[in-house]
């Protein structure tokens, strides 16, 4: 390395993240590598956060940027081809890269996520004709606060996030947060994990669910029919007003539900959410009631900001992986490179998210693509 420093200039510029890649497995065989791992994953990330979405463009970014890249590594061979990228992304171990992204996620958020928002999303464009092989589906846990992805798993078909989701939270140290998940989480293996793993959920309640459901729903019925005069809850008002919607949230915390587990035994259960919408844009309006169970013993009031902060995950990663990184305009198919390539968007997406500045992640990531110190910045802290 001192040989090689020498040779291209001083290498002075640290790069935390690959401190946490450094035992990930190299599929390649020793004799025949070219271009270091530590090197490729360098260079494929700088490429991402200044705008690569494919692997030509990675390669492109390789030749013009050399320099830059020659600030932290020495690349003595340059930089590789497009073909020879997607082959170590094909190669390179899935699980493996997941879990390093989550001890270097965990580290990056600094203090611990206070409510982890998990959900899936699919690659659409991941999909194969040839040999009929189905798009790949990622589910994500995504720190609401901090808005930082904190880690994710790859699945097959989304009937799967039933098995993908535990794998996930064995990956986190998710001591003392609270986990929100869709009702396709709402299973009792799901939430015994969460609580072993000692931290607490939000489970949305829909008919997968069949009879908790409709206990559920039909107790809550008939709880308001009478003024909630026979179980004990709390009760909290919001109205929002926005682009000429006004909606109104009526949030209704149940404590009563030692009936409930009578009949369904569920791990942990503390509470139940009832959430009354109504939205009206000009004269339409329109009205839907969500149900949810709980581990918390919260009042209305502190629930309501933890289940509506479920939808960052939404609103802040799925739609800005869409937007600004192009997920589902992205073609790669081959092998474990779909489900490698977006943890490596991830990975930018972390990055731009912490960088200081009021600018849009948009914006950070066009200045990135230009500025060279503000690129390297982005890795270095």
């Amino acid at each position: 390395m001192a040989k090689a420093a020498a040779e291209f200039g001083a290498i002075s510029e640290t790069v935390v993240f690959l401190e946490y890649f450094k035992d990930l497995p190299d599929p390649r065989q020793l004799g025949k590598v070219v271009y270091p791992l530590d090197e490729v994953l360098l260079l494929c990330l700088l490429a991402v956060l200044g705008g690569a979405e494919t692997f030509v463009d990675i390669a492109r970014f390789g030749e013009k940027k050399l320099g830059l890249l020659r600030r932290f590594r020495p690349f003595r061979d340059g930089t590789p081809s497009h073909d020879h990228l997607g082959d170590i992304f094909a190669t390179l171990d899935a699980e493996a890269f997941q879990r390093c992204f989550v001890a270097w996620a965990a580290a990056l958020t600094g203090a611990p996520a206070d409510v982890i928002a998990i959900d899936g999303k699919t690659l659409r464009r991941s999909y194969q004709k040839k040999g009929a092989k189905a798009p790949i589906h990622m589910v994500s846990a995504f720190a609401a606060r901090q808005r930082l992805v904190l880690g994710q798993v790859k699945v097959a078909e989304k009937s799967n996030e039933i098995v993908a989701i535990p794998a996930l939270l064995d990956m986190m140290a998710i001591e003392g947060a609270i986990v929100t998940i869709d009702a396709m989480g709402c299973q009792r293996d799901i939430a015994q994990k969460i609580l072993d793993k000692k931290a607490d959920y939000i489970l949305a309640l829909k008919g997968n669910q069949g009879t908790l459901r409709e206990d559920v729903e039909l107790f809550a019925s008939e709880q308001k029919a009478n003024g909630f005069e026979d179980t004990k809850v709390s009760r909290h008002k919001t109205v929002d007003g926005d682009h000429g919607r006004i909606e109104t949230r009526t949030i209704t915390a149940i404590h009563d539900v030692a009936w409930l587990q009578e009949r369904h035994d569920w791990p942990g259960l503390r509470g139940i959410v009832m959430i009354e919408s109504t939205r009206e844009i000009g004269e339409e309006i329109e009205r839907e009631t969500r149900f949810y169970i709980t581990s918390l013993v919260l009042l209305a009031y502190a629930l309501g900001p933890i289940i509506r902060s479920h939808w960052a995950v939404e609103n802040s990663l799925h739609w800005v992986m869409d937007m600004i990184f192009r997920d589902d305009e992205c073609r790669i198919r081959t092998d474990h490179a779909p489900a490698n390539f977006t943890t490596l968007k991830h990975m930018a997406h972390n990055l731009i998210r912490k960088a200081p500045g009021k600018d849009s992640l948009r914006l950070k990531r066009k200045i990135a693509a230009w500025d060279d110190d503000f690129l390297a910045g982005l890795i270095a802290a």
